[in-house]
C-alpha cells in the first residue's frame, strides 16, 4: 500500500486546514488510516487514527476539538480537517496506514505504511 499526502501549506493561527491522504494498493474497509506529526525540534508524535469509514477513532488531547479525521472508503482516502490551528502545531504531518486496529494505535512503530509527510506551518 502506497500513502500519498496533501494540503500542507501555511496559515495564520486561528484558522484552518485539510490534509488529504490517499491510499492506492489492497486495502480493506478495515485498514486504519491515520496521521503523526514532527515539529521542529521535537519527537514525532501520535495525532489521529481512524479503522475505516465509522470504526474506532482516537485522538491526541492535544488536538481533541479542533481536529477531525474522517475516511472516505469509496476514494480510500483519509482526511484530517484542522481547525483553530496554533503555532504549536506547526509540523511535517504524515499519513500512516496498517492493516487493522491495534490498542497501541498512538505508537509510530505500530504502523507499516507512511506516506511522504507535508509541511504545516501556522504562524503567530
Amino acid at each position: 500500500v502506497q500513502l500519498q499526502a496533501s494540503g500542507g501549506g501555511l496559515v495564520q493561527a486561528g484558522g484552518s486546514l485539510r490534509l488529504s491522504c490517499a491510499a492506492s494498493g489492497q486495502t480493506t474497509s478495515e485498514y486504519v488510516m491515520g496521521w503523526f506529526r514532527q515539529g521542529p525540534g521535537k519527537e514525532r508524535e501520535f495525532v489521529a487514527a481512524k479503522r475505516g469509514a465509522y470504526g474506532n477513532t482516537r485522538y491526541a488531547d492535544s488536538v481533541k476539538g479542533r481536529f477531525t479525521i474522517s475516511r472516505d472508503n469509496a476514494r480510500n482516502t483519509v482526511y484530517l480537517q484542522m481547525n483553530s490551528l496554533k503555532p504549536e502545531d506547526t509540523a511535517v504531518y504524515y499519513c500512516v496506514g496498517r492493516s487493522y486496529w491495534t490498542v497501541a494505535y498512538y505508537s509510530a512503530s505500530q504502523y507499516t505504511n507512511w506516506g511522504q509527510g507535508t509541511l504545516v506551518t501556522v504562524s503567530s
